[in-house]
């Protein structure tokens, strides 16, 4: 809205919702084409790996010395399957490789899926850019028909609500992602940027970012040293401490008028009935039920 009262072109109103959805279309996709061309990288050296084992199998890595756990078990089991080429190939036969092109058909019929659900959404996007103020003016419109008076302000509540929730789940798990990435990247982490993005997807979603944060040490101790998978663990519960603690509460809780907790209901409510759409639809539809309860439980003049 504050864009369009700048623009001085206003005979080309739909130039500025197509910048837009340009712009928010590339945050979308560059995170994901990284993850991508990382992903085939790795999936094109693991099939190379393969290949060199069951030709002259592999000897034991120098990153298994350093497994604090169960390493004379690995390393026995490594040294009796992967080391000899013949057993390296019966080890592979065994696991029905050939299933991969089933499952690479899968894979592709996904993202061939979400694509389209990903062209269609931005198309969408779009033409709320550009007929937004309509948008808004009808749904103010029909919910102050719908529940009186109180229904401008329950709308405005919903819109109050999912700003907070962007604010507090995407903006700062991208913060999360960023400083993190940086902390992996400094670490002397591989793929630093790779996980830095996956960490920052999982920081959008309640619980998750220790997910990711326990996969990163376990590569930091097997690939880089301990210090730098402590250095990772505690830099991230600090910076996880502080988002969930003070940042996010802040943000999504003033915005939307609740208490936190009731927040957090709805975020996880939401997720577990309309996936991560309900990220943003549970704190909405949690806002405007509290709302309506606070009006109709509220004491008016001359009743008890």
């Amino acid at each position: 809205m504050k864009a369009k009262k700048h623009w001085p072109y206003q005979k080309l109103g739909f130039i500025l919702p197509l910048i837009f959805s340009c712009i928010i279309t590339f945050l979308f996709i560059f995170p994901l084409t990284i993850i991508a061309v990382e992903a085939t990288k790795d999936i094109q050296t693991a099939f190379a790996w393969v290949m060199h084992a069951s030709h002259d199998g592999v000897p034991p890595p120098q990153w298994l010395h350093n497994i604090p756990f169960a390493k004379d078990y690995i390393l026995n089991w490594w040294n009796d399957n992967l080391t000899d080429p013949q057993s390296a190939s019966d080890l592979f036969a065994n696991l029905h490789l050939s299933r991969g092109v089933y499952v690479t058909q899968r894979i592709g019929a996904q993202l061939f899926h979400r694509g389209l659900l990903f062209l269609f959404t931005i198309i969408t996007l779009f033409f709320l850019f550009k007929d937004g103020e309509s948008v808004i003016q009808q749904c103010l419109r029909g919910s102050r028909r719908l529940f009186g008076k109180q229904g401008e302000n329950i709308a405005t509540q919903m819109i109050s609500s999912v700003h907070g929730t962007v604010s507090g789940l995407v903006l700062v798990g991208l913060g999360q992602g960023i400083i993190l990435g940086i902390v992996y990247a400094l670490a002397g982490i591989p793929h630093a940027a790779l996980f830095g993005i996956v960490t920052a997807i999982a920081a959008m979603i309640p619980f998750c970012p220790l997910i990711a944060i326990t996969a990163v040490a376990l590569t930091a101790l097997l690939k880089v040293s301990s210090i730098a998978a402590i250095t990772v663990v505690v830099i991230g519960c600090i910076v996880i401490f502080i988002a969930d603690h003070f940042i996010r509460p802040a943000l999504i809780g003033g915005s939307t008028k609740l208490p936190f907790i009731w927040v957090l209901i709805g975020i996880l409510g939401g997720l577990e009935t309309w996936g991560m759409l309900g990220l943003f639809i549970g704190p909405a539809l949690m806002a405007a039920l509290m709302m309506l309860w606070c009006s109709w439980t509220a004491k008016k003049k001359g009743l008890s």
